[in-house]
Formats: C-alpha cells, structure tokens, sequence
C-alpha cells in the first residue's frame, strides 16, 4: 500500500516521526514534502499530496500543519477528496468507517507523537461500511459536479 504524505513547517517534525513509522509498518511512502522547518505555505503540500490520492498513485494520504485545519481546507478543495481533520481515534474511526476518508489530516501543534501514531493506525485500518454511507457520499460528488 501507497502512502504519501504532506506538511507544512509546523510539522515537518511530525510528518518525519510518523514517515519512520510507516516504513516500519511496511507501507510504501512518498514524501512530498516540507523537507525542512523552513516557512512554506501549507496549500502547496495540500494540493501535491490530493493530487496524488486522486491520481490513484497513492491508496490514502497523510497531511500535517499547526492545527490540520489550513491542509483539511485546501486538500477539500480537489473533487474526489475527503480529507479529514483527526485529532482523536473515534474521529479517526469515523471518517473511515461513515466518510470513506482518503486523506487523514493531523496538527502537529494539538496531537503529540505517541497519539498521532494511534490515530493513524486507527485510520488505515477502519474499513468504510458503505450502504447508506455511500449513498451520502455520492450526495456529496453531485455537490462537486455542480448539482
């Protein structure tokens, strides 16, 4: 399984943290960066990392910055894309098993290591239960089509 991941300065730390862990998970990574905590502007990253998920290079995507919340917004903005700002294990779960996320989104500035971690375990291993839930999302495609 393709991950590829995203972030901005204020978590470039975090995004390296957890890129180490995936590889020892056995995950396939593609990091497309930050590559230092030098200031740079979280939609770059968003945008890289969604248009990987959408391109079908990657199965799911992993975005950080300070609060998750710039990364969530921009990755949103890509048809196709549900990224999800998760700051605990039931969010985790439910975007998952209710939205059939494909993007987890993490502040590295609210959601220390050791919770990031289990947050994104939760995710990758939560299966979408589809049925009425697909019928929402598909409310949501005709949304991006325009109505």
């Amino acid at each position: 399984m393709m991950i590829v991941l995203g972030s901005d300065h204020a978590s470039f730390e975090l995004k390296e943290y957890i890129k180490a862990e995936l590889g020892k998970m056995g995950y396939s990574v593609n990091d497309v960066g930050a590559s230092s905590e030098k200031s740079v502007d979280y939609p770059d990253y968003a945008i890289k990392v969604a248009g990987e998920v959408k391109a079908k290079r990657a199965d799911y995507g992993i975005l950080f910055c300070g609060t998750g919340l710039g990364m969530s917004i921009a990755a949103n903005k890509v048809k196709g894309i549900r990224a999800a700002l998760c700051n605990d294990l039931y969010l985790a779960e439910m975007a998952r098993k209710h939205n059939n996320a494909n993007i987890l989104v993490m502040g590295g500035r609210v959601v220390g290591k050791g919770l990031a971690l289990e947050i994104l375990k939760k995710f990758l291993n939560t299966a979408f239960e589809g049925g009425r839930h697909q019928d929402r999302l598909d409310k949501i495609t005709k949304i991006e089509d325009g109505l």
